[in-house]
């Protein structure tokens, strides 16, 4: 009887803990917000509708580059830009370009904002600091990032119905969700 009363109460707190709260106050910075015009206006040339900005994935792309950039030095010649550090209130994750654990990437919106769907990242580092421009450039001639932004390839039968931009020193990374998002970010001045 005890073995089942301790059960049920690791079972209570555990579900408690995997449902992050909601953020509570997200801020674009007008850096992240030309990203984002950027993205939409590429979008549109290629006759694509606008994808709604989401303070939930705003958050997840801001935190993770403020991890790769602080935290985690990911040119070890194992773990890609995709990954994460051991430094935060989330799991440590080692994305290798076999894709083997890309899930432990796809969940991180659920897991850092409540953000209730897998969620997918675009980023890019620039040691001259990352900026908009640059950002989507780079992401254009890329086949694998570019079909993201532009649902191609792989991409082509899912509609995006909400993004995340974050940009912190040298790193730009936006992540993309098939869920709505209905909260949005502020924009910071």
């Amino acid at each position: 009887m005890k073995t089942l009363l301790s059960l049920s109460i690791l079972a209570i707190l555990l579900s408690a803990r995997i449902a992050p709260k909601p953020p509570n106050r997200v801020c674009l910075h007008p850096e992240e917000k030309k990203l984002y015009d950027l993205i939409m206006e590429y979008r549109k040339e290629k006759k694509l509708e606008s994808i709604a900005l989401s303070a939930k994935l705003t958050l997840v792309a801001q935190t993770h580059a403020k991890d790769l950039s602080e935290n985690f030095k990911p040119f070890n010649g194992k773990c890609n830009l995709h990954s994460w550090s051991k430094k935060g209130k989330w799991e440590a994750c080692c994305y290798t370009d076999d894709h083997k654990k890309a899930a432990c990437m796809w969940s991180k919106p659920k897991e850092i904002a409540g953000y209730e769907s897998s969620g997918y990242e675009i980023s890019y580092y620039s040691g001259a600091g990352a900026n908009a421009v640059d950002g989507i450039a780079g992401w254009k001639v890329s086949t694998g990032h570019n079909q993201v932004m532009i649902n191609d390839g792989i991409w082509k039968q899912v509609k995006w119905n909400a993004i995340g931009v974050g940009i912190y020193k040298e790193y730009g990374v936006v992540w993309f969700g098939e869920l709505k998002d209905e909260t949005l970010p502020e924009n910071c001045n």
